[in-house]
């Protein structure tokens, strides 16, 4: 069950809405539930409608009246709340209707149970799914209600109805969600024949360039060059910067003025402080294009997204919230990245994945700060024209993504965990279209029969755990090309398996075998060691029992590659 609260300054206006049935078709029946006293008039229930509604009105206003003679009367004396229940929900009867209002406002602190000197008020039922509750705020000691926190207040009440009721259960938040678009904005880019209010819009443009970006003056330099988007900086007397407020330009107020929207008005994390805590914690990459040795960064994107389902198993709260937001950012800028084809699942998987970035864990940035950086880099390198590397990087974010799902669910964050998994839904989508081509390039490329069969021998002796359903997979075929591959370049088949299954979350995989090729293939795209490397890793690789063991660093997962040809 939801409740909405408002304040107003107009009793009359107010129940003139909620008894009206001309102008609101969803009105029917409008009728009393419930009152402060049980014997409040009811327009709903008389012959003379118009008579009685301005005796309710009156009534609800004595005190209201009384208070602003002494001077002592609020502005805003209207208390509004509508109680909905979800579309699954029986219809509740007037009774339950009334128990349920009259626990609502006695929570809130509007009218407390067995207090005589409780604010006056009346449930209106006009609908079968919802109620509205209105009340004027002046109690019987002419005093304001104390209602602070009242929506609070009143969803735990609601909590509590829905089971006792047995009401279908609301996923609560934690205060820390984006605040929500209003009617008016969203009825305002209707008539504009727009998809998306302002807010949204500005919401998103605004985490794309904090993705995109490494400073905070690159940040605002970004905003300021982006198409249709109005930007003000808002500065201290000292001359440092305070934050930052941002418009479009095709949403004015009724003056023809923009209307701006601080950070912290589009989203928690927005506000300038955080901005520049978490670009603080990014993690500087070469930008010389002379450098051959500059590691790909895409591949190192996908690697620090493979680490983040094992950083969120351990203990550190602050630092898998770190990789949460860090993994969001690089949602946000994938569909800058992406083919056309799939941009648009991209960015429903980065608007959704938003609320599962934030809960009441204070991150501590600089835990992530390898895949920020590498998310930056991808946005200065050209993107690779095969495909390839977008699906080992979607591949690894399905994985993440459902490692994010559970750690939410462990620590009971209801809202971040529907906003998981509808994340996962959109990047599966996306997946399934980027993968497929770069699969059937890989599956065309398949070896002879007795290959095949040589490395199907290996992943039964590298990853005996995990054999039985990567050989099941329709995609062996993908990993045993991706294999030969590996060891035509001098890569030991059974080293690389250990270390693709140790990259932990292969047993969250849709498709084992394919997560294992993609990595594989990521691993068989670094250069290969020289002697004395190759002395180390042979050495790292051995338990003190002489068993083989994982090796240390990535890097010495590798053979020796074999002896080139000698140049003629």
């Amino acid at each position: 069950m939801i409740a909405k609260i408002s304040s107003g300054k107009d009793t009359a206006g107010l129940i003139r809405y909620l008894f009206d049935t001309k102008k609101a078709k969803d009105h029917t029946d409008p009728h009393l539930v419930a009152s402060w006293d049980g014997f409040a008039p009811d327009p709903g229930r008389t012959v003379d409608f118009t008579a009685t509604k301005k005796l309710l009105v009156a009534d609800l206003d004595l005190r209201v009246k009384q208070a602003r003679r002494l001077g002592r009367a609020p502005e805003r004396h209207v208390w509004h709340c509508s109680l909905r229940a979800a579309t699954t929900d029986r219809h509740l009867s007037d009774d339950e209707w009334a128990d349920i209002a009259r626990r609502v406002v006695a929570a809130t602190g509007l009218a407390p149970q067995d207090d005589p000197d409780g604010c006056r008020w009346v449930a209106v039922r006009h609908a079968p799914d919802h109620i509205h509750i209105a009340a004027t705020k002046v109690r019987g000691d002419l005093s304001t209600a104390r209602h602070w926190n009242d929506y609070l207040t009143a969803d735990r009440e609601l909590a509590a109805i829905e089971k006792e009721y047995g009401l279908y259960k609301v996923v609560r938040g934690d205060r820390t969600a984006a605040k929500r678009t209003s009617r008016a904005e969203q009825e305002k880019a209707r008539r504009q024949g727009r998809g998306k209010p302002a807010r949204e819009r500005l919401r998103a443009i605004v985490r794309t360039a904090v993705a995109a970006t490494t400073s905070t003056e690159g940040f605002i330099r970004l905003l300021s060059d982006t198409d249709g988007v109005l930007v003000e900086v808002v500065y201290f007397p000292s001359g440092d910067v305070r934050g930052y407020k941002v418009a479009s330009e095709d949403n004015t107020a009724a003056g023809k003025e923009p209307v701006w929207y601080s950070g912290s008005e589009l989203a928690p994390d927005l506000s300038y402080p955080k901005i520049r805590a978490r670009l603080e914690a990014t993690d500087p990459h070469p930008t010389n294009p002379s450098d051959r040795r500059r590691p790909n960064p895409w591949h190192q994107a996908t690697t620090a997204t493979e680490r983040i389902p094992q950083h969120l198993s351990g203990s550190d709260d602050r630092a898998s919230q770190a990789h949460l937001a860090a993994f969001g950012e690089a949602l946000d800028a994938l569909p800058l990245l992406a083919p056309a084809p799939i941009r648009a699942q991209l960015r429903e998987a980065a608007a959704a994945f938003e609320r599962a970035t934030r809960s009441r864990i204070q991150a501590e940035h600089h835990h992530a700060r390898a895949l920020r950086g590498a998310t930056r880099a991808m946005l200065r390198e050209p993107v690779p024209s095969d495909g390839t590397a977008l699906a080992m990087l979607l591949d690894a974010a399905i994985l993440v993504t459902i490692a994010a799902t559970r750690w939410h669910q462990l620590r009971h964050h209801d809202q971040q965990v529907a906003a998981a998994q509808q994340t996962l839904l959109h990047l599966q989508a996306a997946y399934d279209q980027a993968a497929a081509a770069p699969l059937a390039v890989l599956i065309q490329r398949r070896p002879p029969q007795p290959t095949v069969d040589r490395h199907v021998h290996h992943i039964r002796r590298a990853i005996p755990e995990h054999s039985e359903p990567v050989l099941a997979d329709p995609a062996i075929a993908a990993l045993t090309a991706a294999l030969a591959e590996a060891e035509a370049l001098g890569y030991d088949p059974e080293r690389l398996l250990r270390q693709a299954a140790d990259q932990r979350a292969l047993d969250d995989a849709r498709s084992p075998a394919r997560t294992l090729a993609w990595r594989i293939q990521r691993f068989g795209a670094r250069p290969t060691p020289n002697a004395r490397a190759r002395a180390a890793q042979a050495h790292s690789a051995v338990r003190p029992d002489g068993t083989p063991g994982a090796p240390a660093h990535e890097a010495t997962t590798v053979s020796p590659p074999p002896p080139r040809a000698r140049r003629h």
